[in-house]
């Protein structure tokens, strides 16, 4: 309200009457052509906006999708003459009227106060209340946001002991894959110089990461991340690391849902730490396997009934996990599970599977407590990308050619 109020104090009842009815207030939006008077009205409606209960919302969406959405009349009208005659004026009337008029609504609100961060939040809410009917406000806000949060505007962070509170907080609050469950714990990741964290800011949203990645600068490549995040440990000197390991990669916002910044974070970090640190010679993750279990269940229910009563082997284990990462059950043909296809799909390739890695209780009800490491190969890593796309295949080390070999004989 903050915003609203400091507009009024430059004459806003100049602009007319600020609707407290939501739909008269979105005509408001929707009517004006003067900038201050636009942006007065838009602050408005989005403070309305904001103070709907959920059953309002639904209302107020589908009422703004009745009637700003597109005039098919007119756009059939527009490809009409435009077939007829291809000009630079009709392929503009094209572009106009083939777009939903609630796409300019949204760009208004965005010019408010905070008002990329509030959309972020709106979409977020949209997506909460899980109607069919409004996803297309979903994916047109998506649409937007990738316009909005290209990786060229983002600004790359170093998050450490001395960042301020408010942001470490969020920190806590955001951090997905490994639980930090006191200041403590937070300290042990970010303190000491060989535990290190990066984020990607966005510069109309200075105070709120929108994804941070955790490093841990190793000799050699640790096979437990209880030894990555123990908070009593000895620290080595970052000098003598020649292994950066990214033990977890959060991202912050569901609104920024079907943005990928993490390929770009993990291979701008890991290019930053190779100048920073010339000795780091491997760059790989320790990761999760989130759906190992889901899957055994559905695929290999005997081997999981087994697994449940710790009585599977060893190399039971292996076998199913390493068939599980390399062959994909989707009719899409992508990886089975949403980490490695993450990680593959950027143009890792899985290096090494880890038993015994996370013995957490999320880390054993997921995955048994099986970890994996992928490779970022920063000399092949686009080629990497460019080849899965091209034949699915997932790529491997020796190591695990080797064992999937084994199993088959």
């Amino acid at each position: 309200m903050k915003g609203t109020r400091r507009l009024n104090r430059f004459g806003s009842k100049s602009f007319g009457k600020l609707h407290n009815d939501i739909n008269k207030a979105v005509d408001s939006v929707m009517s004006t052509s003067g900038e201050v008077s636009s942006l007065v009205y838009a602050e408005h409606l989005l403070n309305l906006i904001e103070t709907q209960d959920d059953n309002n919302l639904n209302k107020f969406l589908k009422n703004l999708l009745s009637n700003y959405d597109i005039d098919t009349k007119k756009l059939a009208k527009d490809v009409k003459n435009y077939s007829s005659e291809k000009t630079e004026e009709n392929l503009i009337k094209i572009n106009n009227s083939s777009e939903p008029k609630w796409v300019e609504l949204f760009r208004r609100l965005n010019s408010t106060s905070n008002g990329t961060y509030r959309l972020v939040k709106l979409r977020e809410r949209i997506r909460s209340l899980n109607n069919p009917e409004l996803k297309t406000f979903d994916s047109g806000l998506l649409n937007l946001f990738k316009y909005w949060f290209n990786p060229s505007f983002l600004v790359l962070e170093k998050i450490d002991w001395e960042t301020p509170a408010n942001i470490l907080e969020k920190i806590i609050e955001y951090e997905a894959v490994h639980e930090i469950n006191s200041w403590d714990d937070l300290r042990a990741r970010l303190a000491p110089t060989d535990r290190q964290c990066f984020a990607f800011f966005h510069p109309l949203i200075p105070d709120d990461p929108l994804i941070f990645v955790e490093v841990a600068l190793c000799l050699g490549i640790p096979k437990s991340i209880q030894k990555i995040i123990k908070i009593d440990r000895d620290e080595i000197d970052i000098e003598e690391a020649n292994t950066a390991i990214f033990y977890s990669i959060s991202n912050c916002h569901n609104g920024l849902l079907g943005i990928s910044f993490g390929n770009f974070l993990i291979k701008k970090v890991a290019k930053n730490l190779k100048r920073e640190l010339p000795d780091l010679n491997q760059f790989l993750t320790l990761s999760p396997i989130p759906g190992l279990m889901k899957w055994m269940e559905e695929y290999a229910p005997i081997t999981f009934e087994r697994c449940t009563d710790k009585n599977c082997s060893d190399e039971e284990l292996m076998k199913k996990t390493i068939k599980y990462l390399t062959e994909s059950d989707r009719d899409d043909g992508l990886p089975n599970d949403p980490v490695g296809r993450f990680h593959i799909g950027n143009g890792a390739s899985l290096e090494r599977i880890n038993l015994n890695a996370d013995l957490s209780e999320k880390g054993l009800s997921q995955s048994y407590g099986i970890m994996a490491n992928y490779l970022y190969d920063l000399d092949v890593v686009e080629e990497n990308h460019e080849l899965f796309f091209k034949n699915k295949i997932v790529q491997t080390s020796n190591e695990i050619k080797t064992l999937k070999k084994t199993y088959k004989n």
